[in-house]
């Protein structure tokens, strides 16, 4: 009967240890690996890219309009001048240098636009009025 016992015990402890009793249950880590994404070639330039670009940008770049002369009216009357002939990226700077604002555009009158009068520029251009108060 011992013998019995003994090989009880014996099979007991193998059917323990086969089980996992007492091992470390954490999952297996896997790795999975992607390939690396392909890369693109850049575009080679072209000599005349306007071919390539899409229609709207085209028109936007092509899109070019004569500058009013604004030189001698009120800040307000110039600014409404340069918007009515398409131009809205506008900025005003104190003609005589002393960076003041100009908080009343009427009583401001513009000695100098940059670009010049005249000039066929893009309407997205940026177009400068410089301006003093009137009577300076």
């Amino acid at each position: 009967m011992r013998i019995t016992s003994l090989a009880v015990t014996i099979v007991a402890i193998a059917a323990l240890t086969g089980c996992g009793a007492g091992a470390d249950t954490a999952a297996p880590v896997v790795t999975v690996t992607a390939p690396a994404p392909a890369e693109k070639s850049p575009k080679p330039i072209e000599q005349d890219d306007k071919e390539s670009a899409p229609a709207e940008e085209k028109e936007e770049a092509a899109e070019k309009k004569t500058l009013p002369d604004v030189v001698g009216m009120n800040l307000q009357e110039g600014q409404d001048t340069m918007q009515a002939a398409g131009f809205y990226v506008l900025n005003d700077k104190d003609a005589t240098g002393q960076n003041r604002f100009q908080v009343s555009d009427r009583n401001w009158v513009v000695t100098k636009q940059t670009p010049a009068a005249g000039r066929k520029v893009a309407v997205d251009t940026l177009i400068t009025l410089y301006a003093k108060k009137i009577g300076e």
